[in-house]
């Protein structure tokens, strides 16, 4: 089971190496966070980066919760607007951060998310 991290908008590819930087130093999530290349387009050399892949299969609720509590962390922290969509098999959030100034407005919607997402995997 994965949870799929896409920033969808501000400065797009920044943020992206921003929530990438912060994953990777997340003891918890070391090992599960894959960058997923796009495909080039026929006039480009290379694909860039377009989402993050985050593998939540063994870890069940606990890697989920971490997860989500990263995110709410890195989002919170944001000096520009950006637009951050989760996709688990079930289901699929987007928050649009603005500057936020309450640290908890998005984890009650990512836990929903991902712990959706723990409670499939167990039934597995």
């Amino acid at each position: 089971m994965q949870a799929d991290l896409r920033i969808s908008s501000g400065d797009i590819v920044g943020e992206l190496v921003s929530l990438t930087d912060w994953l990777l130093s997340q003891r918890e999530l070391q090992g599960r966070v894959r960058p997923v290349m796009q495909p080039p387009a026929s006039e480009e050399l290379g694909g860039a980066v377009d989402l993050l892949t985050i593998a939540l299969g063994s870890g069940g609720t606990a890697v989920g919760m971490t997860l989500a509590r990263a995110l709410t962390v890195w989002l919170t922290n944001r000096k520009s607007d950006v637009s951050l969509t989760v996709t688990t098999q079930t289901g699929t959030v987007t928050l649009e951060a603005k500057r936020v100034n309450d640290p908890s407005d998005p984890l009650p919607l990512l836990q929903e998310v991902l712990r959706d997402q723990a409670v499939r995997s167990d039934d597995a």
